[in-house]
């Protein structure tokens, strides 16, 4: 590990007490902190609103100095909470300046920005020998995605770990445990559900264009925002957020949600990869941004002695899977991160998944959430056959700085989470064509469309970030 940065400015705002640093912040709280020779030296590419939530929660794990910060957007308003947090970290607009001027100063980097904007910071840090935290879902397109699991795969010192915090908490613990146990088992069919308003729900669905023209802000560098995707003129509506409700650069409630809602039972089911999706509905399709809702249905085939599996999506607001006798209440998990504009609204049917096997039905949130068997009457009969379940050793964070220290295994890495976000990724090619498509899992080629399968890697990327492309 690297720890050659001056600890004389955090010993300056801190308190030893039994050979730990006790920080003291008043947004932070106090925190206490590993040793120095201890601690990851953190850069973070992305501060505002989503990102800065990461950053402050790697940081109260104790286990990190935040030492560079990253934003094309530095100084603009939701940046200025980081800024302040962290006075001594060395600012950057550009993350390919930081890697170069910081490269022998850092060992690990959390990257917060859009979607699409993952994928070349993630491959230029592996290739440095660099740690990684990146938000789900891993990239944008297939393609990119596959890479990075491929640059992963070089550079086996290189701890990975996406971002679906849920998989470190008490439903990835549940899960893996019941599944062993024989509980969950002999899975058909899951429906996944994502109720919701999104930001594009009260957009005009006729849009026949992108946005006009705006000014852009004095305080971004829009040409580094768009990094490998084509160009596009600036418009409010393309960032802060904004970026996820646009094919070309977000992956809409699927993205967003599924690694939250669909991540344990594609891990412990061993999904991988299903022979084909189909748009089921999808109301207010249009060529640009996202539909105001969404039935997609992914067929998994059979997997060793587990028998084939339908997983069914639902989003948008009205938009609801049907729901089984004895459902009960939808609860929320209250793990669930508040979004960047506010409150979590209350919906009709809170996010989760319904998973019904040949012999048990079971109902559970997103995130952290637990399941539970359903009917009531049946969980009374199950409430004795029930497995102890370990509790979790460390949050998602925590989890990934141990892992950078060699004392433990993420559980995210890009091995697990890679699959998963493909997963999403074909089903935004299906929301995008408004089709169905035959995927071939061996040869990673959807088979009966050309163009969607030229989507499977996206368009060329723009002159100079082709260098990123190459494993």
């Amino acid at each position: 590990m690297i720890h050659s940065l001056s600890r004389r400015s955090f010993i300056k705002k801190t308190t030893m007490v039994g050979g730990a640093l006790i920080m003291s912040n008043s947004l932070l709280g106090n925190i206490k902190m590993a040793s120095p020779n201890e601690r990851i030296n953190l850069v973070c590419v992305g501060i505002g609103n989503r990102a800065a939530e990461i950053i402050k929660d790697l940081h109260k794990t104790g286990l990190c100095n935040v030492v560079g910060l990253c934003d094309v957007d530095l100084g603009a308003k939701h940046t200025l909470d980081i800024l302040k947090l962290f006075p001594d970290a060395k600012k950057f607009q550009d993350f390919r300046r930081m890697f170069d001027e910081m490269s022998n100063e850092f060992d690990a980097v959390s990257i917060g920005t859009p979607d699409f904007a993952h994928f070349a910071v993630t491959m230029q840090a592996i290739d440095m020998g660099k740690h990684v935290y990146v938000e789900k879902p891993m990239a944008s397109t297939f393609w990119e995605v596959e890479l990075m699991m491929n640059k992963a795969a070089k550079h086996p010192n290189v701890v990975t770990q996406m971002g679906n915090q849920g998989h470190s908490e008490a439903n990835y613990f549940q899960f893996k445990t019941w599944q062993e146990a024989g509980i969950i088992k002999d899975v058909t069919r899951i429906d996944a559900h994502m109720n919701m308003p999104r930001r594009w729900h009260t957009w005009d669905p006729n849009i026949t264009r992108f946005p006009h023209a705006e000014t852009i802000p004095d305080t971004l560098d829009w040409d580094i925002w768009q990094m490998q995707t084509l160009g596009h003129d600036y418009n409010k509506d393309f960032v802060n957020g904004q970026w996820r409700c646009w094919f070309d650069f977000g992956m809409g409630a699927l993205g967003d949600w599924g690694a939250h809602i669909l991540d344990t039972a594609h891990e412990f089911l061993n999904l991988g990869y299903p022979t084909s999706v189909e748009a089921i509905k999808l109301d207010g399709h249009n060529s640009f941004f996202f539909p105001m809702s969404s039935t997609l249905k992914f067929h998994f085939p059979k997997r060793s002695k587990m028998p084939a599996l339908d997983i069914n999506w639902y989003d948008g607001l009205d938009n609801l899977p049907p729901i089984p006798t004895g459902y009960g209440v939808s609860g929320l998990d209250p793990n669930i991160p508040p979004p960047s504009t506010g409150k979590i609204e209350p919906v009709k049917l809170n996010p989760g998944k319904i998973i019904y096997s040949k012999n048990l039905t079971f109902k559970g949130g997103s995130h952290g959430s637990t399941l539970q068997i359903i009917p009531a009457d049946k969980a009374k009969e199950m409430e004795r056959k029930l497995p102890e379940v370990p509790a979790s050793p460390s949050n998602h964070f925590a989890n990934f700085l141990k892992a950078c220290k060699g004392e433990e295994k993420t559980r995210s890495s890009f091995d697990i989470a890679g699959p998963l976000s493909q997963v999403f990724c074909l089903g935004v090619i299906t929301q995008r064509l408004n089709n169905k498509i035959i995927f071939d899992p061996k040869k990673k080629e959807i088979t009966n469309d050309r163009f969607a399968n030229a989507l499977l890697m996206g368009p060329p990327p723009a002159k100079g970030w082709e260098q990123y492309y190459k494993v």
